[in-house]
């Protein structure tokens, strides 16, 4: 959702009925009626990232999408008006600060959010409960866990984005190296391939470092069973982020001290843009993303080795992180009904097979599997054993997903270890406040 599209000039119905005039007779009768007719169809006015797309564009997401919101118009006989963000438009605000800003002001029906904008808007009480939705009674429990303020569930998404290590197999084969399941497994990967003339084993960015930072701090909380008293202590205070955190940075530290992420290179390097050219030259064994880059052929999807996706190694094996996305509804919305039946149609287990279908992704749905590709499958049994950390969780009082994003930032410029503990020990305290 960072990526802006471009902005598609819409003709109005004023400009359409100042045509109109310049015709005759039965011609301007025609077009008024059939402009009436237009005008009779309910609107309903959705804020996301990206436009409808001209007919000729190919984008498999854009057409996933489309497939959808088609079914929904055609079936309620409404019409989706698509509000884009584009950053020429809006110079330095981002997509979320655009988002904050609409969704206050009640200038929309529907809204595709990120993560801490989801959270940001359900703890204001500015998105619509949505467990009252037939399609909510189909969600796998990760997207009701990540997206549930104060007891609402406040969005959902179309597909659950998951992230892990990009491997190539080849080269790990090639030095008699299994894939790694823990910590010092990967650092033991490192140091061979290190060893062997590889500067730099692991290829990072300035935005996903936080996923192996997660799957560090909070593999035991979602996965030893104690999940919902555990983050009741932290929104308590009973308990400091910083004490799940800290350890994750240390380990984070160690690989940058030992040279195995170039600290440097990742704080100014674009996702994927940076570290994607050594990975498919088969010059770095080890980058991270997320599911659909396994997919899209600008990203991994055409690579000239076997490549294999697996969770991050962590205390409890290989680790998906899981950061939810969703569509939510405005609380004062001018169409919330009909922005709530749109969602029932492009949510059911019907249009999101369809979806899934298109994109080979995970659907929120736990009705609904995907046929994924083999570098995939290990990542996905793990998502499919329920085995996962959640790199957003809006029942969390302290935003995980664009905070740690930040703190890492800040370890990768200089910062120490616990100059960044310090950090989330003052957003905990500014969260106790509230």
């Amino acid at each position: 959702m960072k990526k802006s599209s471009r902005k598609i000039i819409r003709v109005c119905a004023a400009c359409i009925t100042a045509l109109a005039f310049s015709a005759c007779g039965q011609d301007k009768m025609d077009k008024n009626l059939l402009e009436t007719k237009k005008n009779d169809r309910k609107i309903v006015n959705l804020y996301s990232p990206m436009e409808k797309s001209n007919p000729e564009a190919k984008n498999a997401a854009r057409t996933a999408f489309e497939e959808t919101v088609t079914l929904a118009e055609e079936r309620l006989d409404v019409t989706m008006e698509f509000h884009s963000y584009t950053a020429e438009n809006y110079k330095e605000k981002t997509y979320d600060d655009v988002a904050l800003e609409r969704a206050r002001n009640g200038m929309d029906d529907l809204y595709l959010l990120n993560p801490d904008t989801i959270q940001i808007l359900g703890s204001e009480e500015r998105l619509l409960d949505l467990s009252d939705l037939s399609c909510a009674g189909n969600l796998r429990e990760v997207v009701k866990t990540a997206n549930t303020v104060n007891g609402k569930l406040v969005a959902i998404p179309q597909e659950v984005v998951a992230y892990g290590l990009f491997v190539n197999q080849d080269m790990f084969d090639q030095y008699g190296l299994a894939l790694p399941e823990t910590p010092e497994e990967l650092l033991e990967c490192c140091r061979v391939f290190q060893e062997n003339g590889i500067k730099t084993p692991i290829g990072a960015n300035r935005w996903w470092l936080e996923t192996i930072v997660f799957a560090q701090a909070y593999a035991d909380l979602y996965n030893g069973g104690n999940t919902e008293a555990e983050i009741a202590a932290l929104n308590k205070g009973e308990r400091k982020y910083s004490d799940y955190m800290r350890p994750a940075f240390m380990y984070l530290k160690e690989l940058m001290d030992r040279g195995y992420i170039d600290a440097k290179t990742a704080l100014v390097s674009e996702a994927i843009e940076a570290e994607g050219p050594d990975f498919r030259a088969q010059k770095t064994p080890i980058v991270m993303a997320y599911w659909s880059a396994a997919n899209a052929d600008t990203a991994y999807g055409k690579v000239d080795f076997h490549m294999q996706v697996i969770g991050f190694p962590s205390s409890r094996g290989q680790m998906p992180v899981v950061p939810v996305t969703g569509f939510g509804v405005g609380a004062d919305a001018e169409h919330l009904e009909d922005a709530k039946d749109i969602l029932e149609v492009i949510l059911s287990d019907e249009a999101l097979l369809k979806y899934t279908q298109v994109n080979k992704v995970i659907s929120p749905s736990k009705n609904v599997e995907v046929d994924c590709i083999p570098a995939l499958e290990p990542l996905n049994n793990r998502i499919k054993e329920n085995v996962y950390v959640l790199g957003s969780n809006a029942g969390m009082k302290v935003e995980q997903w664009g905070n740690t994003c930040r703190i890492v930032r800040k370890l990768l410029g200089g910062a120490t270890v616990e100059e960044c503990m310090a950090e989330f020990d003052r957003l905990q305290e500014e969260s106790l406040k509230e």
